[in-house]
């Protein structure tokens, strides 16, 4: 493990940019993770030089996790388009004429096939993903997702599902099942968040995380960039989620990637160091969330998905395709960790993941959780990584 030790003079701000001659003041110390962040600090850390955003985020990174460590996860659709939401970017909303074509929920034996493979490629968690508002009225389609959840729990992999809005008692079905974790997407601030969707409010969406989380499920949540959002609707989104009760176990960030016959179908790619930033403050202010590099990394070149882990990125979904968007596949991803000197991580292991939920055989039952540490209020010049 790298440790970092470094403190230096803080130099006035004149601009944002790529120099390294400011970084932003803050003190790091062991402690308890900060829920109490103000709009107004993350956009400081935001707005932070770039250079020197991803080394202080990278000193982060590394007070808290394994950097060398990176989680595989593999995505699968269970049950394609048709959906009655209205989301201005997705290929699957029955309201926009796209190629995607509509398609029942799947059997439970080409599910779990897929996660034998995931698994015999390097994947440790495995997610499924349903085309669908909410689960209301699916009865018989809820009882074969949960088959597949204890299914793929059995092989020892985590299990991860995206099926619209909970009900409290339905989550909590879910986690009798095994879930590991529940992705439900803010996908933007809640300033910006009715330009984008107005099918489902920002609200529903909270509930929904809150359900999740009281059933004892651990909670993915993140955005996407490309929207049409600003700088401060970014900021927005990761203050929603760094102020909840619990920071979210992961934090996906993905880059839109357009799609012909949808609404956002002219949208300009999100410029990079838009992305790298986005990462960086997430985990500077979120320092034990797992991060997630999620749609779009596939046309990303792999110096730009370095400088993502470096700045604290510490997933990404590898395979086949995401839900009908392009994935990289797992040889060319364990090359490129390989070169980088980069290793998957086992199932379980990062900090935070259910852990509670394991066999006690596969923990030590006097090891808790490793400390998690305290990123101070921004009133000090001097960053200081022990």
């Amino acid at each position: 493990m790298l440790s970092v030790s470094r403190s230096f003079r803080a130099v006035r701000v004149v601009g944002r940019g790529l120099a390294t001659h400011a970084p932003t003041p803050a003190a790091v110390t062991k402690g308890v993770t900060r829920h109490d962040w103000t709009k107004q600090e993350i956009q400081q850390i935001y707005d932070t030089p770039l250079l020197d955003l991803v080394y202080r985020a990278a000193a982060v990174h590394r007070e808290h996790n394994d950097p060398r460590k990176v989680q595989l996860c593999t995505l699968m659709n269970i049950k394609t388009g048709g959906c009655s939401e209205n989301c201005s970017y997705c290929s699957q909303s029955s309201r926009y004429s796209t190629s995607t074509k509509a398609s029942p929920l799947l059997e439970v034996e080409p599910v779990l096939e897929a996660a034998r493979k995931a698994k015999a490629n390097g994947s440790t968690r495995f997610c499924m993903g349903a085309a669908w508002r909410e689960l209301a009225g699916r009865k018989r389609g809820f009882e074969r997702i949960l088959t597949m959840v204890r299914e793929v729990r059995g092989m020892g992999m985590e299990v991860c599902t995206t099926l619209g809005m909970l009900t409290p008692e339905q989550a909590k079905k879910l986690k009798e099942a095994g879930l590991t974790a529940y992705n439900h997407n803010l996908d933007t601030s809640r300033e910006f968040y009715p330009e984008v969707i107005t099918s489902r409010s920002y609200d529903d969406r909270l509930d929904t995380i809150s359900a999740v989380r009281d059933a004892g499920i651990s909670v993915c949540s993140g955005g996407i960039l490309g929207l049409g959002e600003t700088d401060k609707d970014r900021v927005g989104l990761i203050w929603q989620v760094a102020t909840m009760p619990e920071h979210p176990e992961s934090f996906p960030v993905n880059a839109l990637i357009p799609i012909p016959g949808t609404p956002l179908e002219k949208n300009e790619p999100v410029p990079y160091h838009t992305l790298a930033r986005t990462i960086a403050t997430a985990r500077i202010v979120m320092p034990a969330t797992i991060i997630r590099i999620a749609a779009g990394r596939s046309i990303m070149p792999e110096s730009e998905q370095m400088m993502c882990f470096m700045a604290g990125a510490n997933a990404v979904f590898t395979g086949e395709q995401m839900l009908t968007t392009p994935c990289s596949p797992w040889d060319q991803d364990k090359a490129m960790m390989e070169r980088w000197g980069l290793e998957g991580m086992e199932s379980f292991q990062q900090a935070g993941v259910a852990r509670k939920e394991l066999p006690a055989a596969s923990l030590n039952a006097t090891q808790g959780p490793p400390p998690v540490a305290q990123v101070a209020p921004l009133e000090s010049s001097t960053l200081n990584v022990a």
